[in-house]
Parts: C-alpha cells; sequence; structure tokens
C-alpha cells in the first residue's frame, strides 16, 4: 500500500509542476455536485450510474457477473456533465450484478478500477460494488423501527464495544460470535449461568453501544476468515456499506446488509441505541484509495512539497473543508441515519475537521432524528494545515453547535495520565489532582469555585455547556481500566484495583456531562497489559465472560451506578448555568479529597440535596455533613440506587478509596 503521493504525481492531476499553495487554489475551483444520486440508482428506468471527476479525461462503468475474479459482461463509456458528474446509464435493472469504475486523469493515465466513494453494497473485500435491492434488507418491522428517545445527549449512558471483543470468548455461549448476529441472539448465557450479549446490556442499563468501526476496512480478508485476522477497523475502505468480516457470507452483498439492520433492529427492541464509529479523517491508503482513483489529489490536504499532510498519524488526513469532500461526510452520515437507523455519530479524530463541517454534520443530523447525538476526539495525532482557529478541537467545542468532545481532563486526573502506565491519579492516591476532576465533575463549564489555572490540562472552561462534554476513565485506546490499576498500583490486591475502579466509575457517572464506558470494565475484564491491541489476536482482545460470576459485585456496582444516574435528573444538568448555581464545592484542603452538594432539586430531581464526597487518599476522612434525614446511597465502596440506610448527618466517616453519596428530600 502506498502512502505518499509524489509530487511529480500531483503536478500531473493539475497539468503543471505546481506546489501544494497553488493547488489549494486550483481545488478550491473544482465544481462540487450536492446531489443524492452519485454512484448508483435502479428505477423504472433502468441503471443509471453517476461518478463526481471533474478533471478527468474519461470515465468507465464495468459491470459484472461475480464479485471478484472474473472478467466484465459488459462496460459503459461515460459522459461528462455539470458539477463535474460523469454519468452512465442502461435501461436494465441491474439487481445482482457487480461494478467498477475505471477513470482516466488529466495526464491520460489510466487509473485502476473501483467502486467509487459512494459504494452502499460490496462484495468480498469491497473491491466491487453490488447492485441490490435494498428494500428486501429489511427486518420485519423496520418502517417503524426508532431507537431511545433522548431529551438531551446527557440522558446517554455510552457503552463503547467492539463486535468481536464483545462476543468471540467460548464463555459468551454465543452462536454468531464475532458477527452482527450476536446482538440478536436473546438469553445468551455463560456457563455459570450468567447473561452474555443483547440480555447483558439490558441487565446492565446502558442506553446506548457504540461500536467500533462497522463500515468497510481494508485490514482483515473477507476471503480467508478462518485466519481469525483481528482488527479495530479503523483503516477505512468503503465508507458506506458493513463490514463483510461481521456478516455470515461477506460475498454476498445482501448478508451484511441485512444482517446490521436485524442487529440495530434488535438493540432497538432492547431500548438501546446505536452509535456508529466513523473514521473520516483519513483513509487506508493514499494513491490507491477509492477518492484518488475517482478524483486524485482532491480529497486530501498536502504539505507544501506535495506530500500528504498526516495529522491521522495513518499516512494521509481528508481535507473537510473542500466543498465534494464536506458534502460527502455530511451525506454519508445520513445515508447511515436514514437507511439503517443509526442513533449517534462518534468522529475518530474528530479535530482533523473543521467546524463548519462538524456543525452541519449535526443540524442535518437531528433534522432526521432529533434524538441523534454527535461526540468525537477533540484532538488531533499530529499536526495540520487546516488552522487550529478552524478545527473541531476541544477547545474550540464551545463555538459549536451539537457537537461534544471526550474529557482527558477527568480521564487522567481520575487514573493517572494515559501516556505513563505507572502515573496515578486522584482515584489511586496521587494528590495534585483535585482541582482538574473538579473541571470534570462541572463538564468543562464555567463555574465561581473552580480555578481552571490549576487544572492539569484545561487551563479554561471550554463548554458552552455540559452537554458537550463526554466523561470517561478508559477506552479501546491505550490501556484498560483493570491494566492500568495494575500497572500504577503493583503489589497491590485486586480488590483494592476493584475498589479503585469503582470509585474512578463513580466520579465519571455522577458528573455533568455524558458517561462513557469501556465493555468488559464492569465484570474487570483486562487486555494483558497491551495498550494498542488495534490487532492483537483474540486472546488480548476478548472478554471472558466467566469474570462476570467472579466479580460479580463489581458488575452489581456498575449497574446500580448506572441505576443512581438514569434515576436523577440531578447528574443530567443541560446548561452552564444550571452547573453554576446548583453545583456548591466545599471548602477542604485535605489532599485527594473532593467534596460538594448539588442543590436546589437541580434539574427536576427529587432529592433537594445530594452531598458527594470523594476520598481517593488512603486514610480515612471525616466529613461535616449538615444535620438532617440523609438516605445513604454510596459508603464504603458499596452503592445502592435505592438506598443503603439512614444517616443524620453530623461527623461522616468517608473511607480510602471510595465515595460517600448522601440525598435528602427536604
Amino acid at each position: 500500500m502506498k502512502t505518499l503521493i509524489s509530487a511529480l504525481a500531483l503536478s500531473a492531476v493539475a497539468g503543471a509542476p505546481v506546489m501544494a499553495q497553488n493547488m489549494e487554489s486550483d481545488y478550491a475551483s473544482w465544481p462540487a455536485y450536492s446531489g443524492d444520486d452519485l454512484e448508483m440508482t435502479v428505477d423504472a428506468r433502468g441503471t443509471r450510474f453517476a461518478l463526481w471527476s471533474p478533471k478527468a479525461k474519461a470515465a468507465t462503468v464495468y459491470v459484472y457477473d461475480t464479485d471478484l475474479n472474473t472478467p466484465p459482461v459488459d462496460s459503459l463509456e461515460m459522459r461528462l456533465g455539470d458539477g463535474g458528474v460523469w454519468r452512465a446509464q442502461t435501461p436494465a435493472p441491474l439487481y445482482g450484478k457487480f461494478y467498477t469504475f475505471r477513470v482516466t486523469d488529466a495526464s491520460g493515465r489510466r487509473l485502476d478500477e473501483t467502486p467509487g466513494v459512494w459504494a452502499k453494497a460490496t462484495g468480498t473485500n469491497g473491491r466491487r460494488a453490488a447492485i441490490i435491492d435494498f428494500a428486501k434488507t429489511d427486518p420485519q418491522g423496520w418502517a417503524a423501527d426508532r431507537g431511545p428517545e433522548l431529551k438531551a445527549m446527557t440522558d446517554a449512558v455510552v457503552y463503547e464495544m467492539h463486535h468481536r471483543d464483545f462476543s468471540i470468548h467460548p464463555s459468551s455461549g454465543i452462536v454468531h460470535k464475532g458477527k452482527f448476529l450476536a446482538l440478536t441472539e436473546p438469553a445468551t448465557r455463560t456457563p455459570q449461568g450468567a447473561a452474555t450479549g443483547i440480555d447483558h446490556l439490558k441487565e446492565l442499563g446502558v442506553t446506548h453501544v457504540h461500536i467500533l468501526p462497522s463500515y468497510d476496512y481494508n485490514s482483515v480478508d473477507e476471503a480467508n476468515l478462518p485466519a481469525n485476522e483481528y482488527n479495530w477497523g479503523y483503516d477505512p475502505y468503503n465508507y458506506n456499506t458493513p463490514e463483510g468480516s461481521y456478516s455470515t457470507d461477506p460475498a454476498n452483498p445482501e448478508a451484511r446488509v441485512r444482517e446490521m439492520k436485524a442487529m440495530v433492529k434488535a438493540l432497538h427492541d432492547a431500548g438501546i441505541g446505536v452509535v456508529m464509529d466513523v473514521v473520516y479523517n483519513h483513509t487506508a491508503g493514499g494513491d490507491d484509495s477509492n477518492f484518488s482513483l475517482t478524483a486524485p489529489g482532491y480529497y486530501y490536504r498536502h504539505r507544501s512539497d506535495g506530500t500528504y499532510s498526516d495529522a491521522s498519524g495513518c499516512g494521509n488526513e481528508t481535507a473537510s473543508e473542500r466543498a465534494q469532500m464536506r458534502n460527502f461526510i455530511i451525506n454519508s452520515v445520513k445515508y447511515w441515519a436514514k437507511e439503517y437507523h443509526i442513533d449517534g455519530f462518534r468522529f475518530d479524530l474528530m479535530a482533523i475537521h473543521d467546524m463548519e463541517t462538524m456543525d452541519a454534520v449535526a443540524a442535518e443530523l437531528k433534522k432526521i432524528n432529533p434524538s441523534i447525538f454527535v461526540y468525537g476526539e477533540g484532538w488531533t495525532a499530529g499536526d495540520s494545515p487546516l488552522p487550529a482557529e478552524r478545527r473541531a478541537l476541544k477547545d474550540n467545542v464551545g463555538r459549536m453547535t451539537g457537537i461534544a468532545v471526550f474529557s482527558d481532563d477527568i480521564r487522567d486526573a481520575v487514573k493517572g495520565h494515559y501516556s505513563d502506565a505507572a502515573d496515578r491519579g486522584f482515584a489511586t492516591g496521587k494528590p495534585g489532582n483535585e482541582e482538574t476532576v473538579k473541571i470534570g465533575i462541572v463538564g468543562a463549564t464555567a463555574h465561581p469555585q473552580v480555578d481552571y489555572a490549576k487544572g492539569n490540562n484545561s487551563k479554561r472552561p471550554y463548554a458552552a455547556a455540559p452537554t458537550q462534554v463526554v466523561n470517561y476513565v478508559s477506552c479501546h485506546d491505550d490501556l484498560t481500566l483493570t491494566d492500568k490499576l495494575a500497572k500504577s498500583m503493583p503489589g497491590s490486591a485486586e480488590a483494592e484495583r476493584q475498589r479503585a475502579a469503582r470509585l474512578a466509575q463513580t466520579i465519571v457517572f455522577t458528573s455533568q456531562g455524558t458517561p462513557f464506558m469501556f465493555a468488559g470494565e464492569e465484570v474487570f475484564r483486562d487486555k494483558k497489559g497491551v495498550h494498542n491491541s488495534y490487532k492483537s489476536p483474540d486472546s488480548v482482545n476478548a472478554i471472558d465472560w466467566t469474570l462476570k460470576t467472579r466479580n460479580a459485585a463489581q458488575f452489581d456496582y456498575y449497574r446500580e451506578l448506572i441505576k443512581l444516574r438514569k434515576a436523577h435528573p440531578a447528574f443530567r444538568m443541560t446548561t452552564a448555568e444550571d452547573v453554576a448555581r446548583n453545583i456548591v464545592f466545599d471548602k477542604t484542603d485535605a489532599p485527594n479529597i473532593v467534596s460538594y452538594s448539588i442543590r436546589n432539586n437541580a434539574n427536576g430531581d427529587e432529592w433537594k440535596e445530594i452531598k458527594l464526597i470523594f476520598n481517593g487518599g488512603t486514610t480515612p476522612f471525616a466529613a461535616k455533613v449538615p444535620k438532617g434525614e440523609w438516605t445513604v446511597i454510596a459508603r464504603d465502596g458499596v452503592l445502592r440506587a435505592d438506598g443503603l440506610g439512614e444517616s443524620k448527618g453530623g461527623t461522616v466517616v468517608v473511607t480510602p478509596v471510595s465515595a460517600l453519596i448522601l440525598a435528602r428530600t427536604k
């Protein structure tokens, strides 16, 4: 796979030896096309093909009987029309056929065949696009299918998972291991009788699953699935068709579409929404990507010497600020929302995209479904030619609308810095993180009692509202929470590490913003200490579901924590003004102590006041609590959403590495 494009090749595209700064103005002059008929359409008039490639000298469609290794049965020469779109048509409805495009570029080179950038169905390994009747892929009841309704993004509880991790282990009891259909199987159980699969998700109480990339990606050979290749899928190939290795028959274009829809429908029937992880910031290849094989150079940013710029760290970065790339991103997410009923989108390295594009993404999706939400990584993996003031960065999220970013503030403050395995955080006894924990608690909004100058990662409030922040302590990237605790607490007992995990997640789930957790941490899963397991074997990545019985108390704590959050809107405020008015921090100079109240029946909560005290230290803390009739919600590493008992207030001892949560109605 090539990862760099030569200056000579770029010059050929432009027709003269020009440098990247001149190319930018040239690309701006290319006509854009925002119609919804790009790629292929079948109707009563036959089959029509449309390909955007304004600078091409010629374009051809090849029609095939099969998805691989056969000669074409027909070819159609295309003609250039308005908007830089080449078109061809045939009166026959070509259902069951496959096709590719082949472009002759401005220099006269015939490029390799490509399924195009808008292929919505493909055969094995996505090399040829397929012509199918999508109406025949809809599950029964699909027209009435809906995901969960949300008043605000902060009402969501997001569970990040990978298809294979979640179901591949023998203990899962799931038949369709590693497949879309794994999440359609009811009543799956471990050998010990614990619920797995979709029943486990219902039991845990999450509202949404965030599934790692499910579009067609490049790294797994769909023609050789017995090889058991594994990949996270952050190497996009065809953005608008499901990944074949997650289907039962990658050679059957209808199977992957039908089975992904069946998965979405089953989750919706269980009251669970589906968030799709999308990676529009780079492509798996450079010169050989479907983008480059249709409109060479246009879709990417370049350095001054003509090589690909690489803010993704993967060899290239796309140019969202250009009209046709922006159209592609917007229309692609709209397609997934309409055709597959997707409920949310997580943007990988979102700061590579410009803010205008991301605002348009959120606005267009809300027109389709008001409950859809959008969030992403508010950073890049490297520098970009796109000016920082235009990037969808964490620091710029307050200037965007309908977009949320991950909080690295709460992540690193609670468990220790992600880049240093041995570094401890608030929940593991390291002092000095208290103010950054408070930044997480208020959802990175302005608060009169939070001193951002003392923040570790952020020196100012960057969110205009708590709905713009996603709180987490771990995800698929870097060490799992279990592994991080093992590395940073050497010599500790597992029970100590589980206690630290409970405190860490209690901070996340009671903070303002949207809580996000990594699959399997509720049963204390690990990844054998591997921090970048993107292509590690199942022995590293698979969730061993026997842990659910072994660590039953840990699972119960997570389940009760989620139940608590869902039951009480005080944890789910939607405006910075409400957060500043209703959250009051207690003055304490004790290290590794954060104490505060949520008052005033915040956000319509039945509880007038909630007192939360987090002790990340190694010694007990004597807290002063106002006298009154308090219900104890959490104490000494145990939590029950409906209460553990009663307290009259006064001096209350908070044990080390635990949360004390009290609530009163008057």
